[in-house]
Formats: structure tokens, sequence, C-alpha cells
């Protein structure tokens, strides 16, 4: 008889998952560990960046709050107009708006490992003000998401974003 839970889920029992690259610029992996102890409201994903990458786009979200927890490694994070150098033990709040905009970069010389938490309202809007782009995410349980830009009808994630530095 096991002690678990199915709420209770250990992160080492998860597999990295590859998320979408783009270049030498994107890329990371990631485990989902909020939809694996079965969350609903409040998703956790841990994340995994090799030195001189970004998970994400600079992006805003303007319906779901998010939070960072860097667990290790270091980078800079762009946060609207500035830029603040993160270590492990920093707490990033990021509400939502566009005061909230934000991209984590790792620009140390080993990999970044950090938490983000966030609410998972949907439908969730997100602007990508170096892309000229707006996202509209939503559904459940296979999320649908639909990209444009301001000279197009639709987009690619990555479209307007550089792939290399």
């Amino acid at each position: 008889m096991s002690d678990r839970h199915p709420h209770v889920i250990n992160a080492d029992d998860l597999p990295w998952g590859d998320g979408p690259g783009h270049g030498s610029r994107f890329g990371y992996q990631g485990k989902r560990l909020g939809a694996a102890a079965g969350g609903r409201q409040l998703g956790c994903s841990m994340f995994l960046v090799q030195p001189g990458r970004r998970a994400f786009p600079f992006h805003a979200h303007l319906v779901n709050e998010e939070a960072l927890f860097i667990l290790d490694g270091t980078g800079s994070l762009r946060l609207g107009d500035h830029t603040v150098a993160v270590r492990a033990g920093d707490y990033v709040a990021l509400p939502a708006g566009t005061d909230g905009a934000h991209q984590l970069v790792n620009d140390g010389d080993a990999p970044l490992r950090y938490l983000c938490v966030s609410t998972m309202t949907s439908p969730e809007v997100a602007l990508y003000p170096d892309s000229d782009k707006l996202g509209v995410m939503g559904g459940q349980p296979t999320p649908i998401r639909v990209l444009v830009r301001r000279d197009a009808a639709t987009a690619g994630y990555f479209d307007g974003e550089q792939p290399d530095d």
C-alpha cells in the first residue's frame, strides 16, 4: 500500500518535456507539476533553461497572475522597461496587465531552473510587445492558442521574434 496521495507528486518522478525552440535563442525543458498533482485553478511548472536561452518571448498576461521562484542558476529578468538580475532564492511577482510584461533570460554559465506559478483563468489574453502580437488561449483539456499580428490575420508563436542573438 502506497502512502502517497494523487495530489502529492515529486518532481523527480516526472519526465522533462521539451518546449518549443526557435534558433539558438528560445528553448526549454519543463515539468507540469500542478497538472500532475490535479491542480485546477493554480498552475505550477518547473522550467530548465540552458545558458544563453530564454523559455518564452517577452510577454504580458492580461488575465492571469504569475510568480517565478528561482531554484538554481542566474538570469536577467526583463520586467517592463527594466532589467533585473535574478539568482537562486529570488521570488518574482508578475501581476496581470501590461506593467507585468516579462522575459527571463539565462545569461549565466549553468542551467537556470525555476518554478512558475500562475492562476489558471480561461480564456487568457497575452500581449507580445516585441513582435506586435496578441494571443488568446483557452480550453481544457487541450488548450487552443490563436495568435494575431497587427499586419496579419494569424501568426505563429515565434513570428516576429529574433531566433538568434
